[in-house]
């Protein structure tokens, strides 16, 4: 069932609503909803919003999956958004 998600689709069905996913991570609705298009189109969310979902579901969301071009396997991706590595 999930396979055919895509993983910001994932993320919003973890949460619950992309009003609540929104709320988890410090972004707007309109920007869940906009990456939510963005990506069903092939585009990838940027890497804070990656990273923030990745945090947010605690890796069931990596974010690896949703930026594989910067990092490989969900344990590369970096722990927090705040720049520290």
């Amino acid at each position: 069932m999930d396979a055919k998600k895509t993983p910001i689709q994932r993320a919003i069905a973890m949460a619950g609503s992309q009003s609540r996913l929104a709320k988890g991570i410090g972004y707007t609705q309109a920007g869940i909803s906009k990456a939510k298009h963005a990506e069903a189109r092939g585009r990838r969310p940027s890497a804070e919003l990656a990273i923030a979902i990745h945090e947010f579901t605690d890796g069931a969301v990596p974010g690896s999956d949703m930026c594989p071009d910067i990092w490989k396997r969900p344990e590369d991706v970096p722990a927090s958004r705040g720049g520290e590595s």
